[in-house]
This record gives C-alpha cells, structure tokens and sequence, in this order.
C-alpha cells in the first residue's frame, strides 16, 4: 500500500494511473467540467454527489485533472480555484475567521455540487482514498482552520488590483501551481492547506484520528509543474550540449596537441635538415677559401720571380726590406738599354753620314765651271781656296738612302721604346697589384682570425680584405641570411689607458648611430654590431666585390670625362641623400678610397662608405647662417678639405655641407687629369706646413687631357674659395651639368625663349635711352 500512493504536506498526493483506469468516461467528463467550472447537466441515473465514494474519487479525480486543465485554463483556474485571484472562494471563507465552514447559498443543484466541493466538503474530518484503496487521514472537524496557519490578522487586507498576495497569507493553491514536493528535493513533507488537500465526508467523521503534528505555510510561486518541468529539462540539455561540447573541445584540443606535437616534430626535423645544411655550407666555404688561398700564395709565388719581392736586407744594425725588382723589370730594362744602345749608334751614323754628304747640283755645276780659275792658284769669289773633296764621298743618291734607312731605324726605335714604356705600365700595375696581394697575405698570416672562425654564432670569416690602423676587414658569410658581408674588426691596443678606450669606443659607437639609420642605394648599408671580446668589436656592412676608386686611379691614371661625370652623379646623389635626411649628415671624408666600384669599374655602381667622421647637423649643434663648429680639426684627407677647414684662431671654424662639395670637386678634377688640383705630390705634413689648402684661390686646369667647358665650370663651382661664394649641395644636384640632356625641340624652345628675352631687354633698354634723349633735347630746348 505504501508503495501505491504518497504524501505531500497535510494532503494526499495521490498517484493518478489507478484513477485513469477506473473511471467511467462519462465521470471524468464530469469532473473535468465541475473543477474548470463550466456547467455539465449531471445524469440522473449517477449517484449522489454526497457519496463518499463520489467525494473520494471526486477527490482523486481532482488531483488527477487538475495538471491537464492547467495547461489551456489557466485563466479560468485564477479566477475560481487559485490563490492567485482576489475574488476567489476563499474571500468569502475569510468574512468570518471563527468559523472553518463556507456556507452554501446557492439553491441549485449544480452550484451547490460546486459548493460542496469547494467549501463545503472541508467541514469535518475525513478520508482520501489512495490510488490502492488506502484512506489517508483527515484533520478533525472541531478544529479551526485559522489554527493550522501561523497567521496573526483576522482577515487579510485586498490590495487594489493585485493579484499576488503577500507570501505570509494562507491562500490555498491548486496542486499543479505548487513547488516539487519535498520528497523530490529530499525534505520532510510538511502539512499544506488547500481547497483540494483536505477532502472530508460529513458522512464519515474520524474523530479517532489525531491532528497532524506537521503545520507548514505556503509559499507564493508562479512556477507550474510544466515549467518546472521544462527548466528541468532546458537544464539536462543545457548540461548536455556542455558536456558535449566539452568532449568536443576535448577532442579538438587532443587534436590540436596531436597536431603541434607533430608540427614540432616537423619543426624539428627542419631544424636538423638546416643545421646539416648549414654545416655543408660551412664545409664548403672553408674548403672554397683554402683552396683560394692557397691559389693567392702559389700566383705570389710565381709572381715574386717574375715581378718582384720584398727582400730583407742588413742596414748597420738593423734590418730592412727592400723591394727587389722580378725578372720580367730586368728583362724591360735590358730591352731598354738596348734601345739606348741602338739610338745613340744611330746618331752617330747620322754625324758620319753627315761629313759624307755630297754638295748639291748647283755647287757641282759653279765648281765645274770655275775649275779653270782655281788652277795656278786662282781663288773663288769668297776670296778662300776649297778643299779638295773626301775621298769616298757619296753620291746624293747613296746618301739619301743611307739617310732614309736611319730615319726608319730611329722611328722603329721610337715606337718600341713607346710600346715598352706601355708594357712597363701594366707591368707596373701588376706590380702594384702584387704588392697589395703580399701585404695582404702578411696581415693575413698574422691575424688572430685567420682559421675560418663564426662570429656571434652567424658570420663565418673566409679572408682578410685589408687591414687599417686598428681594424680589420674581412670577407664572411652571414649564415642566417645566406649572403656575403663584409665584417670590420675593431681592435683596441691592451696597452690604452681606458679613457683612451673609451674615447674609441665612444667614436665607433657614433659612427654606428650614423651610418645605421641610413639607406640609400649608394651608401654601404650597416648590417649589425656586436662585441667579440673586452678589447674587439665587429661591424658588419654591405660587401662590394671590387676596388675603390683610389686603387682604380692609381692603376690607370685618368678616366674619361664621361664615366668620371657618371661617378659625380651618383656621389652627388648620395650626398643630396644625407642632406635630406633629418637630422642631415656631412660625410668629411669623402674621398677616392672611401668611394667603393661594386663591379670593378668605372662602368657600373659606386657606394661610399666610411662614417667614421661624419657630422651630425642637428639642432643644438648647426646654425644655418653660421654652419656648425669644427670639433676634430686635424682629422680627415687633407688633399679633399676646403680651405676653412684649416682656419686656426681661438673659436673653431664653422662647417656645413659644402665641405663635401669641395671634396666632390677635387675628386672630379683628379678623375679627369690625373692628379689632385692643390697639392699634388706634397705630403700632408706638407700641406700642412705650407698652408696649401689656404693658398688654393683658384684651380688651374691643364690643357690635355681635353675636357669640355661644361666640366669646367662644374669643378669651378665645387672649388670656389669662399663658402659662401661655393655651391650647396641640394643646388648641385640640380646642376645643368647633371641633369640629362634636353631634346630638340625643348632645347629650340629654350633657345627661343632666351632670345626673346634678350630682345626684350634690348628693348627696353633703347627705349629708356630714346626718353633719356629726347628729355635732354627738352630741356635744352626750354633753357
């Protein structure tokens, strides 16, 4: 029986599977119609409503029923049966608090049914009959109903138009608008009071039976079983859309690792793959320059026999190496000597053939002719006897042959002594070659980077390109980048004192800060700086392959006008790069070895290179009227400094760009003639010494090689003596001798509207001379 029907607060909640299958079609319909309050015309043939049979099964029809006309009636349950209404029947039971009771007064027999079932059927105790026949009890009759709630006012108090009561006030509520029962949240069932939970028979009174001890209050809700019922289940599907996203982000994310831990493996392998690479690049490299060393060394080697050496001889008590010609000088030499030899043998023929050269036609006729007055002592017209003719004496003929074949001889000797000054020329060059590739070797052997060493775990070192006063350049590959650079190696001597030290460190530093931010196509780009130890740093720059412009002249001497002119642009249009810059930059030391040919040639691109004296013409420092201060007088190439340069006083001089361009224009006039225009063959001491520089008012150009006007007056323009007679940089960039030539027709136009102006001036001129005249007339005229 127990497990047949439950309990929920003071009333029955009866399970309603039993019910359904026991009544009658016909009974439902009735009770259906008798709890949603329509009027249903009862049969007569069905029993009285008094019948406690009818009252227990009204009361578990109730119960059964109530759920389904909640969901389409919910309107009408609030207004009759609901706590949720203020005209409900409960106002009426609540007019007298003393009596439980609720009168019926409605004489018919439907509404009295209504009556009974709604109020008066709460008289006295009773029974419900469970779902498997068990009766649950009833409170006795003789007790009030205000007793079982905890309610201290007589009579609750309406509030206008409200349809929620206070939570405190005992309305009952029908059983589908309660909360779940506590046996479903695990909490004692407490007693709850309602029109359907305390269904007695005044026909079967239980007087016997003892009050439940259980007394609870209700609490207002607008839940319904069926929201309840649907959080419930929004809840298991909220929770298991969760749960499965959750498995899929489990999934997902085992995926992802999966996928990573693959990718690192794959990354891994890459890693491997490159670092092998990279160690066969390095292999490679070193076998490449071992080889290419020791190719330079076998050519010196060979060249050391054919163009010279340098030998150490004793000089007193010391030793010193002397340059020893090779054999290739001593066999020009000799091949010199002889055509000495053979130039002097020929002016000596030429005094012989001389003594023998016979008289002319018309000496030999006068003599035929006066050989009769010479005779017995007869004398010439000049008063003196001739002497008798040489014996062996040539005919003119004889000696006009012997006279052309000598001349031949001297021309043949003349064109071989000029081929072998060209051949002494290039051998010469090579020489010079030569000697640069042993110095080179030298400082190579010495060098404590001379093993093929990696640099800051990335710059593989191959060869010495030069070396300098404390650094080093050398030819390395950038393994990051797969590219060749060009390292600079700082050495500072361990003997400095650290303010000295210091003082380097803090030059190089700046010129690193300067050369940095620059990027031009003509300026060597600074890729990196990195420290190697206590006493060495390393830049690295762009590499070039090939000499500078310096090496370039001293091989050759001059360069035609135009590659000399295509140079000039690309320095200027460097220069006009830094002067655009902010803040902008003077070089001050621009020179033909600070002038790199990436191709060898004149032909091709030029960079310049070498900041280390660079100025910054910023605003604390550089004055537009004035320039800026001279801070490192002394420094720089005195062949390419202008003359304020060498202004000494108690105030520095003052400096400004056009300091390049006087370099610019010494460089061109050396490219195109040969030799520096102040200063040529005078040591910087020199220079120095006799204040050259100081005394260069004005260039002298040579008369060959020939140069065009336009040059000229380019080089006068970079070489004006006063700074502020000299042209800036940004107006020599746009100098008519760089600027690309005009065509035809714009030059006709040209032409044409200078003429036109030249006119106009002209003009303009005869008229003012006219009015000057006639006004000269007038005045005469009146006075």
């Amino acid at each position: 029986m127990a497990d047949n029907r439950s309990f929920s607060g003071g009333g029955a909640g009866v399970k309603m599977e039993h019910f359904q299958a026991a009544l009658d079609p016909r009974k439902q319909e009735l009770l259906e119609a008798r709890f949603l309050g329509a009027r249903v015309s009862v049969p007569k043939e069905l029993p009285s409503v008094t019948d406690p049979t009818i009252s227990d099964m009204s009361a578990g029809s109730h119960i059964q029923m109530a759920p389904q006309s909640t969901v389409n009636t919910s309107q009408s349950i609030h207004s009759q049966d609901s706590n949720m209404s203020t005209g409900s029947s409960h106002s009426d039971k609540e007019v007298d608090p003393n009596t439980p009771e609720k009168t019926v007064r409605a004489p018919e027999r439907k509404r009295k049914r209504k009556a009974d079932d709604a109020g008066g059927g709460l008289a006295g105790g009773g029974v419900v009959k469970g779902g498997g026949g068990g009766r649950i009890p009833i409170p006795p009759p003789d007790k009030k109903i205000s007793e079982y709630f905890k309610h201290s006012g007589s009579s609750p108090i309406r509030h206008g138009g409200a349809k929620s009561p206070s939570p405190q006030q005992p309305y009952p509520m029908v059983s589908p608008m309660l909360p779940p029962s506590p046996q479903q949240v695990g909490l004692p069932s407490p007693v709850t009071t309602g029109p359907f939970d305390f269904i007695t028979s005044s026909r079967q009174p239980h007087p016997r039976l003892p009050p439940l001890c259980m007394v609870s209050k209700f609490i207002q809700t607008e839940l319904t079983c069926q929201r309840i019922t649907e959080f419930e289940t929004q809840a298991s599907s909220d929770l298991e859309v969760r749960n499965n996203k959750i498995e899929e982000l489990t999934r997902t994310n085992e995926e992802l690792r999966h996928q990573i831990s693959t990718q690192q493996k794959a990354i891994d392998q890459h890693k491997q793959q490159v670092n092998k690479c990279i160690e066969v690049v390095k292999k490679l490299l070193k076998e490449k320059s071992s080889i290419e060393k020791k190719e330079a060394r076998q050519k010196c080697m060979q060249n050391r026999l054919r163009l010279g050496q340098f030998v150490t001889q004793r000089v007193g008590a010391t030793f010193q190496e002397n340059w020893t010609d090779g054999h290739a000088f001593q066999e020009l030499a000799r091949r010199q000597e002889e055509i000495t030899a053979e130039r002097e043998e020929i002016d000596r023929q030429k005094k012989l053939l001389l003594k023998k050269r016979p008289s002319n036609s018309e000496g030999g006729g006068r003599k035929r002719n006066n050989s009769s007055a010479l005779h017995n002592g007869t004398t010439t017209d000049s008063g003196f006897l001739k002497p008798d003719a040489v014996p062996g004496s040539l005919t003119l003929q004889e000696y006009y042959e012997a006279d052309e074949i000598l001349k031949l001889r001297q021309n043949a000797l003349k064109k071989e002594d000029a081929d072998l000054q060209l051949e002494m020329e290039k051998l010469e060059r090579e020489r010079n070659l030569h000697i640069r590739e042993l110095k080179r070797i030298h400082n190579e052997d010495q060098s404590r980077f001379n093993n093929h060493p990696v640099l800051n775990e990335r710059y593989l070192l191959l060869m010495l390109l030069g070396k300098g006063g404390f650094s080093e350049v050398h030819k390395a590959f950038d393994l990051k980048e797969q590219r060749y650079v060009a390292c600079k190696v700082h050495q500072l001597n361990k003997d400095w004192k650290e303010d000295k030290k210091a003082n380097y460190i803090k030059h190089a530093l700046r010129e690193y800060n300067i050369h940095k931010a620059l990027d031009h196509p003509r300026v060597v780009k600074l890729y990196d700086v990195f420290e190697i130890d206590a006493n060495s740093f390393c830049t690295v720059l762009e590499y070039c392959d090939g000499h500078d412009l310096d090496f370039y002249l001293k091989q050759h001497k001059t360069i035609p006008e135009r590659e000399a002119r295509s140079i000039i642009m690309q320095v200027v249009s460097a220069l006009k790069y830094l002067n655009e810059i902010k803040p902008p930059v003077i070089h001050y030391d621009l020179k033909p070895g600070n002038i790199l040919l990436t191709e060898g040639n004149v032909c091709g691109e030029i960079k310049i290179t070498d900041f280390g004296l660079s100025k910054v013409m910023d605003e604390e420092n550089y004055n537009p009227d004035h320039g800026m201060d001279l801070t490192s007088q002394g420094a720089g190439t005195y062949w390419y400094l202008p003359p304020e340069c060498f202004v000494v006083g108690k105030n520095p001089p003052k400096i400004s760009s056009k300091v390049d361009v006087w370099s610019v224009g010494v460089i061109f006039y050396q490219c195109l003639y040969g030799k520096k225009p102040f200063g040529h063959n005078q040591s910087q001491a020199t220079i120095l010494e006799e204040n050259t520089i100081l005394k260069a008012t004005e260039v002298q150009f040579a008369n060959k090689p020939a140069v065009t006007n336009e040059a000229k007056s380019f080089i006068r323009s970079c070489l004006a003596y006063r700074k502020e007679d000299r042209i800036d940089v940004l107006s020599l960039a746009k100098h008519e001798y760089l600027q690309p030539p005009m065509p035809k027709h714009s030059r006709v136009t040209s032409n044409q509207a200078q003429q036109q102006q030249q006119q106009q001036q002209q003009h303009q001129q005869a008229s003012s001379f006219s009015t000057g005249i006639f006004g000269a007339m007038n005045a005469s005229s009146s006075s």
